[in-house]
């Protein structure tokens, strides 16, 4: 059956090349997101990259226009915590992220160490304080210890920005990778649990649920692989060359999230 817009909601929104590039917030956001209150549904933002926290994200948009509190996202970082704790709760983790990602692991009640010699368990995310001890533990930790746990917030190749991309999680794990020859469990989307957490939260069904982003890859695939009805928006990164070969077909395809406004009217 043919999924509408016509019941959703609660509408997932990926952040970067969706509502904003960069620093530069598009121009038909903040009427995107009242038109959602004003008719009843409710939004989140469901973003991959684990470079910031919560609190970071909340300064970011206030600084772009919009208001936002915590109960407002659902990040691949707090599925991390979430997988974590289901899977390695009493870990002392070796987080390759930034101290924001860190800082965030220790307010779940994680021990975060950079002491390789006790170490149960490799977190990678989007690293933008990379070193090359970073990547050289961790490298270290996968060989000597070919069975530990090794855990990816995200397995995005790129992250937009106002000039293009800089280099994302999935990339620095295909460094990892080319060295050691190991792939980390990845969390974030196109997993299913972070749409999947988002409706427990809210109480929402898949029919009631739309996922909206700029990767086929990442956002549609995970909207896809929860049942919800996903919407592709070519305001990112996915080029109609991409689209066209990509297996898995959105929904919806739109120019941009604005062209949402008269569908949610309606």
């Amino acid at each position: 059956m043919e999924k509408t817009l016509e019941n959703v909601k609660l509408f997932l929104f990926d952040m970067d090349g969706t509502l904003y590039l960069g620093n530069i917030l598009y121009d038909f956001t903040i009427e995107l997101l009242n038109t959602i209150k004003e008719t009843g549904g409710r939004y989140l933002f469901m973003t991959n990259n684990s470079s910031k926290s919560v609190d970071a994200y909340i300064e970011k948009l206030e600084k772009l226009g919009i208001k936002a509190d915590k109960d407002d996202f659902i990040t691949s970082s707090q599925a991390t915590s979430y997988y974590l704790k289901n899977h390695h709760k009493n870990a002392t983790l070796y987080v390759c992220g930034t101290q924001s990602l860190k800082d965030e692991f220790i307010s779940e009640g994680f021990k975060v160490s950079e002491n390789i010699d006790e170490i149960d368990c490799i977190v990678m995310g989007n690293d933008t304080e990379l070193t090359f001890k970073k990547l050289w533990d961790v490298s270290y930790l996968l060989t000597v210890k070919p069975d530990m746990p090794y855990i990816a917030t995200n397995i995005d190749y790129v992250c937009p920005t106002e000039f293009g991309f800089v280099p994302d999680c999935g990339s620095f794990c295909d460094m990892i990778f080319n060295a050691t020859g190991k792939r980390p469990v990845f969390i974030g989307k196109p997993e299913a649990l972070m749409p999947q957490l988002a409706m427990a939260m809210t109480g929402y069904s898949k029919e009631q649920t739309a996922v909206i982003g700029d990767r086929i890859y990442t956002d549609i695939k995970s909207g896809i692989n929860a049942g919800t009805v996903t919407v592709l928006v070519m305001s990112g990164e996915t080029t109609y060359e991409v689209l066209e070969k990509s297996e898995d077909k959105p929904d919806f395809v739109l120019e941009n999230a604005g062209l949402m406004i008269p569908m949610i009217k309606e």
